[in-house]
């Protein structure tokens, strides 16, 4: 009886532990950042990009009101200052729609 007793306290310890293991190994995602509008953005918005502060940031509304509206967001490297190691650690958070 006793022996009975260990067997069903292991069986249902190592169900517990089958159904507990997917959510104690499961890895956290990180939170989805917003998208950021390079053609709609505030100072302070475009400065939640990497490698943008205020003088970068203004330099991008500073262009997009004299030149216009970007069309794609490989654009942003048409200002001044902003070049392909800022563009690609920015490329999945920039969007021009």
């Amino acid at each position: 009886m006793k022996k009975t007793k260990i067997i069903y306290s292991f069986i249902l310890l190592a169900a517990f532990a089958l159904f507990i293991s997917p959510f104690a190994f499961a890895e956290e995602k990180p939170a989805q950042q917003p998208m950021i509008n390079i053609n709609t953005a505030s100072l302070e918005e475009l400065q939640q990009l990497d490698k943008v502060g205020p003088k970068y940031a203004q330099r991008i509304i500073d262009y997009r009101e004299k030149v216009g509206k970007f069309t794609q967001p490989e654009d942003i490297m048409k200002v001044e200052g902003i070049g392909q190691k800022v563009f690609d650690a920015n490329k999945d958070k920039i969007t021009v729609k």
